[in-house]
């Protein structure tokens, strides 16, 4: 079969981006031609992906939107694939693979009572109403509880379209337990003392992670801790804003920016603690993947995959609404008990279940039944 992917930037360190390569992959591993169309492409095309990228760019990120929308749609037109899948909300998708949270959602409660009046909320509400909405025939992959119910509660007839599929974690971050070279060797890189506590923080696009609630939770430590804790954030994005607060809190010289690299299974290796207090995570694969590499969790329950904290107790979930002093809270205890909690172990047990590595497989195995039904757009 002949599977039309579509993506609007592509780099090698973002959630949906690591997941788009990967059923793309098993795609093409079951021998399905696998078409790519993309407005950027950041790292090396891999053999067997025919990527196409957009010939143009606009001024207007929400005209670029609307211009590949009707790129892609004549180049549908002239492929006749079995399948379109998408990793964004637009027209002209069969299948939406729903790595991000609903936007409805999100503007009701993140944004401000005249956000409802600008042109980027039409924008997107027309194209989540795309995928979403009670004409669609687009069906939808979800990757969690807490997302799928917050799309029915704002499209109630999309309920039989969304399919929840597994996590799929990748492999190489599973341990059978913590490596103590791991921990001393980061700490010699960083320039970090083996009585210093190494907050880690993984994401890229650093608002929505929570980095300034994690530096505000950083500065409320008592003193003694404080001075014996270093924090470091690894992922695509831009710091300055969080440097800032930093010096403005006073906690900046406990503070390291690195930009996303390949060995995060080292820093999770390495790490005392994950802080992870998002503001809204689809799924949040950072928290798994700390979690089976025996590493220690604090995260928001606005995450998807908090339930996988919950489940292993590899660590803390801040409720839902959120507020900042039981952040800080939470962090000073997980500090305090680190070495009597059992989280890590816990969580290293969680590990061994089979289900969190199979998202290509399962994905792969729901687009092939929906091409060979026809029960699509």
């Amino acid at each position: 079969m002949k599977f039309c992917f579509l993506i609007y930037r592509y780099f090698p360190y973002g959630g949906q981006q690591r997941d788009f390569f990967k059923i793309a992959s098993e795609c093409l591993a079951r021998g399905h031609e696998v078409e790519v169309y993309a407005l950027a492409w950041q790292g090396e095309q891999p053999q067997g992906f025919n990527v196409t990228l957009a010939p143009f760019k606009t001024m207007s990120r929400l005209k670029l939107y609307r211009r590949y929308s009707d790129w892609v749609a004549e180049k549908i037109a002239n492929s006749d694939p079995d399948l379109v899948i998408g990793f964004n909300k637009m027209p002209h998708l069969d299948v939406y693979f729903a790595a991000d949270s609903c936007f409805l959602h999100k503007a009701a409660t993140q944004r401000g009572k005249y956000y409802k009046y600008t042109p980027r909320f039409k924008h997107f509400r027309m194209y989540e109403e795309a995928v979403f909405g009670a004409d669609s025939k687009t069906h939808a992959l979800v990757l969690s509880h807490l997302q799928q119910s917050q799309y029915i509660d704002y499209y109630p007839k999309c309920a039989e379209r969304l399919h929840q599929v597994p996590p799929g974690i990748s492999p190489d971050r599973k341990r059978d337990s913590r490596d103590p070279d791991a921990r001393i060797s980061l700490r010699a890189e960083l320039g970090f003392a083996e009585n210093e506590v190494l907050l880690l923080q993984v994401g890229s696009g650093f608002r929505i992670k929570g980095v300034d609630r994690a530096l505000h939770a950083i500065a409320s430590l008592p003193a003694h801790w404080r001075k014996r804790t270093r924090y470091v954030l690894v992922g695509q994005g831009r710091p300055n804003e969080y440097l800032q607060l930093a010096r403005k809190l006073g906690i900046a010289e406990l503070v390291t920016v690195l930009p996303g690299r390949d060995d995060i299974p080292r820093f999770l290796q390495g790490a005392d603690l994950l802080i992870h207090p998002a503001y809204m995570e689809s799924a949040g694969y950072v928290l798994l993947e700390a979690t089976i590499s025996g590493l220690p969790v604090l995260t928001t329950a606005s995450c998807g995959y908090a339930f996988h904290v919950e489940q292993a107790k590899s660590g803390e979930v801040c409720a839902e609404p959120f507020k900042q002093d039981e952040l800080n809270k939470r962090l000073l205890g997980m500090i305090e008990n680190l070495s009597t909690s059992g989280w890590s172990a816990k969580g290293l047990e969680y590990g061994k279940r089979a289900e969190l590595y199979t998202l290509p497989q399962a994905v792969t195995e729901i687009i092939e039944s929906l091409a060979a039904a026809g029960d699509t757009s």
